[in-house]
């Protein structure tokens, strides 16, 4: 099996629409066969103000889900 070691993915996000993303694999001198593939926008691109919102987004989903129900 080949495998990428860089390029760019394009994915489409329910929330933040389409996003183009540079990636790069990186691989454990431990663990040869594994990898670990970091994903990010090019500055000042549409797919990095998305990825701000997407950010937003999940640290406001997330804070309502940690807030106490309030008793009625």
């Amino acid at each position: 099996m080949r495998h990428h070691r860089r390029g760019i993915k394009r994915m489409h996000h329910p929330a933040v629409g389409d996003l183009e993303l540079v990636y790069e694999a990186m691989t454990f001198p431990a663990n040869p066969e594994w990898f670990m593939f970091g994903y990010t926008a090019e500055p000042g691109t549409p797919s990095e103000e998305r990825l701000k919102l997407l950010g937003s987004v999940a640290a406001t989903s997330s804070e309502a889900r940690s807030e106490p129900k309030e008793k009625a």
